[in-house]
């Protein structure tokens, strides 16, 4: 079972048992299909809700003010979704769920945690699994709004914020096709985004494109890190050009440059998210995953992408400051290999959230993210459960930054 309660260990926290094997015999993989509309109403965090009266979709959120906080920024909350897809995850879902108690008791002391959860049932359901991990519930708002399965980071809102008495927080809603229709029966998340804001009642832009949350990175001063294979891949956006993109994207998140990086890595169905590659770590510092080895299949890739990285200036023109991340040794099941990556990490209020495989590279991984984060407490979860789900933490957490009312 993944998670489980933690020890320290060096500067990072590791949780207990993660150093065994990290292969698997099974791989699910993404599949299943939603259950339902919405049965009970979303709750926004505290002062989200505002008393505004531009509610009204946006037309130009850069024009307006508004822009994409850095991760690292502060939050009102994180987003989840509570495990449920038995397609997903056939042979070990309580082994996820587990990791998502280690998650929400990781996030609760700096901020609150919303749930997503399949109905009310489901939502006893969660609070029972909290209670019995020693998680107080009480910090977790339930929102009863059915999903396909947990990816929020890629079929959730973006929030935006800007600095002003009025609509401070807003949101984009990207299309989400299931990462290029490979899973139809997932299709049904991307109404996720407005459902939610039923309640919410935020203003909201949509740009018209295919967009997931999780191949996008900013770092809240004008600059975003993507990849050209998802983001101008045909079974995304079949005819729009690079520079249509940009554009998208400038006036979508506030953006004064965005930096392309080529290709993803081996395994990974979201055809290259970036949050497996490169993130910001703060406005002038990334941090980039690289393979030494020339044997293994990710090595031309990911060499290329520190390459552009190191060419790579930020919006006011100067070099950005590059730290080689490791990539895990490999993760495999059923002979495949799994897009394991500890790039997937997450920032929350006082508190990183690092992905853990078993192996060696574990500890480079944490020490090198807890240099990098000296004022919040760099946590390692196990994320082998998680990960035949092809996914990692960053792709089932979703900020929403704090805005000053």
């Amino acid at each position: 079972m993944a998670g489980g309660n933690e020890e320290v260990s060096g500067r990072g926290t590791m949780p207990a048992g993660a150093g065994t094997d990290s292969d698997r015999s099974a791989r699910a993989g993404r599949g299943g299909v939603p259950a339902g509309g919405v049965a009970g109403r979303a709750a926004a965090s505290e002062g989200a809700t505002l008393d505004q009266a531009e509610t009204a979709d946006l037309t130009d959120p850069r024009r307006q003010g508004y822009r994409m906080p850095a991760e690292w920024e502060p939050h009102a909350a994180t987003w989840l979704a509570w495990p449920h897809n038995l397609d997903t995850w056939p042979h070990d879902l309580d082994g996820v769920r587990q990791t998502w108690v280690e998650f929400i008791r990781a996030l609760l002391p700096g901020e609150r945690v919303h749930l997503l959860v399949n109905g009310a049932a489901a939502g006893r359901e969660a609070a029972t699994w909290l209670e019995r991990g020693g998680v107080d519930p009480g910090g977790v708002t339930f929102l009863h709004l059915p999903t396909v399965d947990v990816w929020i980071r890629d079929y959730g809102p973006t929030f935006i914020t800007r600095a002003a008495p009025s609509a401070a927080l807003a949101f984009v809603d990207w299309r989400f096709n299931a990462w290029g229709l490979k899973y139809p029966d997932y299709v049904a998340d991307d109404a996720v985004p407005r459902k939610l804001n039923e309640d919410l009642r935020l203003p909201a832009f949509t740009p018209g494109i295919v967009l997931e949350g999780g191949s996008i990175d900013v770092n809240g001063a004008g600059l975003c890190l993507v990849t050209e294979e998802c983001l101008r891949n045909p079974n995304r956006n079949p005819g729009r050009g690079r520079e249509g993109i940009d554009a998208l994207l400038k006036t979508a998140l506030g953006l004064e440059r965005v930096l392309w990086l080529p290709a993803g890595m081996a395994g990974d169905d979201t055809d290259g998210h970036v949050d497996n590659l490169a993130r910001f770590v703060d406005r002038e510092t990334v941090v980039c995953v690289v393979e030494p080895d020339p044997a293994d299949e990710n090595h031309r890739a990911l060499q290329e992408n520190h390459r552009c990285l190191a060419a790579a200036a930020d919006a006011a023109g100067r070099r950005l400051r590059v730290v080689p991340l490791p990539q895990p040794d490999p993760v495999t099941a059923d002979g495949a290999r799994l897009p394991a990556s500890y790039a997937n990490f997450y920032i929350a209020n006082g508190v990183v959230l690092v992905p853990l495989y078993g192996g060696p590279r574990d500890r480079v991984a944490l020490d090198t993210l807890a240099d990098l984060f000296p004022k919040r407490r760099v946590t390692g979860i196990d994320a082998r459960a998680l990960i035949l789900g092809l996914g990692g933490i960053h792709c089932v957490t979703q900020q929403e930054p704090a805005v000053t009312r």
